[in-house]
């Protein structure tokens, strides 16, 4: 059974989500907090598997709280927002956030994003992805740190990387590979463990930054 925080400052929203939630045969909500202080220590007492996360709140937003709730618990954080605005994708990305969610989603599609992130994988909007990835690369020159630790990659980890930078899921990037998915899952894995990346979104932005892979190419 998922455990889930839910954390907005609007009554009708964290009702809503709450009710949304909660109806699922593998869900059960465990609290609901009206600000990010008040979010940091529900999770920190009640240690859910998930925190439905609200950026803009009174007091303690919704960036300040995500970093302490990712460094003081081992839940993973979904952020919900009306505002499809870049400072606050990238803030909640750097907060430690794995996933970015706008709140004009279907319903399905919020239930949907709480297994994923709950199963250790990362989501944003597609529109997020597409602005992250142009933001990442308009620096336009690799970062020769994170260059030199692709070295630390077998060809197989650095192709499985490039894959996951072009948005591929695991069985996808099992079909381009000839692979199975149970060696993709293994190869990803050891990507994110020898990188020290937290998840799939961190690795988006290592395989740009480092040169892995170039904006506009479809190289393999």
């Amino acid at each position: 059974m998922l455990r889930v925080l839910v954390v907005d400052d609007q009554d009708l929203f964290r009702a809503g989500f709450s009710m949304i939630l909660d109806a699922q045969p593998d869900m059960t909500v465990v609290g609901e907090a009206a600000d990010g202080a008040e979010a940091v220590r529900a999770a920190t007492r009640l240690q859910p598997d998930v925190v439905l996360m609200d950026v803009r709140m009174p007091n303690v937003d919704g960036v300040e709280a995500t970093s302490a709730i990712c460094a003081a618990t081992g839940a993973k954080v979904l952020v919900l927002t009306m505002f499809d605005l870049d400072e606050y994708v990238f803030a909640a990305l750097r907060a430690g956030a794995s996933g970015f969610l706008l709140k004009d989603m279907r319903r399905d599609e919020l239930v949907e994003a709480v297994r994923i992130v709950a199963g250790g994988d990362a989501l944003l909007a597609p529109s997020v992805t597409r602005r992250l990835v142009a933001s990442v690369v308009s620096g336009g020159h690799p970062v020769p740190r994170l260059a030199a630790q692709l070295a630390a990659l077998t060809e197989r980890e650095s192709e499985t990387l490039r894959r996951v930078a072009r948005g591929l899921s695991n069985a996808e990037i099992a079909a381009d590979m000839i692979l199975s998915e149970h060696t993709v899952k293994t190869h990803v894995s050891n990507v994110l463990s020898k990188l020290g990346l937290r998840d799939r979104v961190q690795a988006v932005a290592f395989a740009y930054e480092s040169g892995l892979v170039v904006a506009g190419t479809t190289d393999h």
